[in-house]
């Protein structure tokens, strides 16, 4: 897990939208897995898609609202997978188990389902792809805490279990810190500070680092 913090406009939703090609860059090259991100799209979308996913901020925003959460996974399931009508049942059922969701969820729109459960679901549409990497955008912000510390730990089983690579965007220095191995630090567009992330928290080296760490709330002893 690859964790991107900064400010508000730093830039880390910029970066995180144009790895998965919804904002074209001004210049630079994007690599993904060894391979050029515009290779990757020119064999086509299941290449792509089978590659990286994104799972977006709002949850409930991201999933089309005229659509069955089972309909809403027969797209990845059939155009990015490849898998035919028999198969994709039997996927969409062990995506529910994944994501901790029962079978009947499949039946029901995103507006029945609360902000944790519809994020489920786009966890549950991202791995449908069968991808590598995951982008997360945020992806706890607009949950209650509870249901945050739920997500979390949701995500850090899959990346055991399926060994994906999460590049995961946040502005909360505390989630990070539980869950990245990883952060970059982002200032102005550009990644000051690259480091493990025990390091980087006990010691700090860029003086933007060091001030976006005593920035963030400590609960006091």
């Amino acid at each position: 897990t690859l964790a991107v913090v900064g400010e508000s406009g730093s830039g880390k939703s910029t970066l995180a939208r144009i790895l998965v090609g919804l904002e074209t860059p001004t210049s630079g090259t994007i690599e993904i897995a060894g391979q050029s991100a515009d290779d990757l799209r020119k064999q086509g979308p299941k290449a792509f898609g089978k590659t990286v996913q994104y799972v977006f901020q709002d949850p409930v925003a991201s999933l089309n609202p005229r659509k069955t959460i089972a309909q809403i996974l027969e797209t990845p399931l059939s155009l990015l997978a490849g898998h035919a009508a028999p198969e994709r049942k039997r996927r969409m059922r062990e995506l529910m188990r994944a994501v901790d969701m029962p079978e009947d969820a499949l039946e029901r729109y995103p507006h029945e389902m609360s902000g944790g459960q519809a994020q489920r679901m786009a966890i549950a549409r991202a791995l449908a792809a069968e991808p590598d990497i995951l982008i997360l955008d945020e992806p706890v912000s607009a949950l209650d805490v509870s249901v945050q510390a739920q997500v979390l730990l949701l995500l850090q089983r899959l990346k055991d279990e399926l060994g994906l690579s999460y590049l995961f965007i946040s502005h909360d220095l505390a989630v990070v810190e539980a869950i990245a191995d990883r952060v970059a630090v982002m200032h102005f567009g550009e990644i000051v500070e690259l480091e493990e992330a025990g390091p980087l928290f006990r010691e700090p080296v860029h003086p933007y680092t060091q001030k976006l760490i005593r920035s963030a709330p400590r609960i006091a002893r």
